[in-house]
């Protein structure tokens, strides 16, 4: 495997794939490991979540900057998304153990109540756009229900897939609780279906979520799946324009674009769509492009050169359909994947950018004349992950809340993920949910005991 850095197209690392001796070394040791971590009371579990929390903080430049150089972020977005997971194990270090008690059930016995028990072995397929995020978002709650993990991250960031594994070891966790695979997407299937695994969770795109989907439903083992988003962004007649269009670019260009649930499609009412167009320009336009090393940047490169030249592409079927080119839409000269922020106007379905998630900083703004001809354009995807509303009315907001097909609908604020807060999609933005007390759940057996 080889790490390229997308802003200097050098490589930054070689790794060795690991033999299929190797894997299956490493998959006997999960089921060797969970045996024992299963028994060790939950306080115990989750405790040991502050010491993952403090190696991260410890870490954090090492760690931002193995991150930036595989895949092209920000460092100040990198050094942003190590905080992110240390909160997160402080959080699951202080709630998981009440959110693991059994809860009394009434029924026709002496006494009944229901479980939290652990699955086993849990393979995550994780994607290199949050490579930290993404993993610790799983591998926390799963570890402090008693399940043990076993990471197959991206090919690209395979130093940020050892460099996890290394934290897990120097906070103290047993052997074979955490352990990565360096291997290719082509072993994924052999994996899934070693009888070690008990369940998968994968975050990435629609069509590897189809593939894993489908080979862990032939073996009937639990999956959790987060994929693509085309999230809509609805600027309504009466909202604060200035604030939705600060968070409009903000959320369009966050990780150079290439986030699930960035703001996609920006649909907002005519009385209003020429002010906030002249301001989303605007914000755009001022954003520094350059390699994410340098602090003063703020939009870095695509992750590999492909995804580049298909988010290109993307612009120029759009621009060809009949919208209309307000900013950027060029690829930048020189070495490293760079795309200019790009604005489009006059974007309507059966478009590139309309119908296909865009994963680059591209907004794409389409106008309506009411409220209904929003909520109908915004859900007129097949995908489901997230959507952000921008009014004054709050009671009109929780009702339009209510209509909005999505996993999250953030009403004046920017979609995110927070620890308190499940977090997941629906139609082909996947199922199930992580983070919060209902994700902490995913991969544990609902168990009832029923005593006469």
């Amino acid at each position: 495997m080889q790490a390229i850095n997308p802003a200097t197209e050098e490589i930054v690392g070689q790794y060795a794939d690991h033999a299929a001796a190797e894997v299956n070394r490493r998959l006997e040791g999960a089921v060797a490991a969970f045996a024992s971590w299963r028994k060790i009371p939950v306080e115990d579990r989750a405790g040991r979540m502050k010491n993952l929390a403090a190696a991260l903080r410890a870490g954090k430049t090492q760690f931002a900057t193995t991150i930036t150089l595989e895949m092209g972020k920000s460092i100040v977005e990198a050094e942003a998304e190590i905080e992110k997971c240390a909160v997160l194990c402080d959080y699951f270090a202080q709630h998981a153990p009440a959110m693991l008690e059994a809860k009394p059930a009434v029924s026709d016995a002496r006494r009944s109540f229901v479980r939290y028990d652990p699955l086993g072995p849990v393979l995550a397929v994780m994607p290199w756009n949050f490579p930290f995020w993404q993993v610790f978002r799983f591998a926390v709650p799963a570890l402090a229900a008693g399940n043990v993990g076993v990471l197959k991250h991206a090919s690209n960031v395979p130093g940020c897939a050892l460099a996890i594994e290394r934290i897990f070891a120097d906070a103290s966790f047993p052997p074979g609780i955490f352990q990565c695979l360096l291997i290719p997407g082509a072993a994924i299937e052999a994996v899934i279906r070693h009888p070690a695994i008990q369940a998968v969770t994968l975050t990435g795109s629609e069509k590897a979520g189809m593939a894993v989907a489908s080979v862990a439903g032939q073996c009937l083992k639990k999956t959790v799946m987060e994929l693509g988003g085309s999230d809509p962004f609805i600027v309504l007649a009466d909202a604060d324009l200035e604030a939705a269009a600060t968070a409009a670019a903000a959320s369009r260009c966050l990780n150079c674009g290439q986030s699930c649930i960035a703001a996609k499609r920006f649909i907002v009412q005519s009385s209003i769509a020429e002010p906030f167009e002249q301001l989303l320009k605007a914000k755009m336009s001022a954003l520094k492009v350059g390699p994410g090393i340098v602090r003063t940047n703020q939009v870095g490169p695509l992750a590999r050169r492909e995804f580049r030249d298909s988010l290109d592409q993307q612009v120029r079927a759009t621009l060809d359909a009949g919208a209309k080119l307000v900013c950027g839409g060029h690829t930048l000269p020189g070495r490293g994947f760079f795309y200019e922020p790009t604005m489009l106007t006059h974007v309507k379905p059966g478009m590139a950018a309309f119908d296909e998630e865009t994963f680059g900083p591209v907004a794409a703004v389409s106008r309506v004349e009411d409220i209904e001809g929003a909520v109908r354009l915004a859900n007129q995807t097949r995908y489901g992950l997230g959507a952000s509303l921008w009014t004054r009315d709050l009671d009109r907001a929780e009702q339009l809340a209510a209509q909005l097909d999505a996993g999250s609908v953030f009403i004046n604020g920017m979609v995110k993920s927070d620890p308190r807060l499940p977090f997941g999609g629906i139609k082909c933005s996947g199922w199930g949910r992580e983070l919060a007390e209902t994700g902490l759940r995913e991969f544990t057996n609902v168990k009832t005991v029923w005593i006469k």
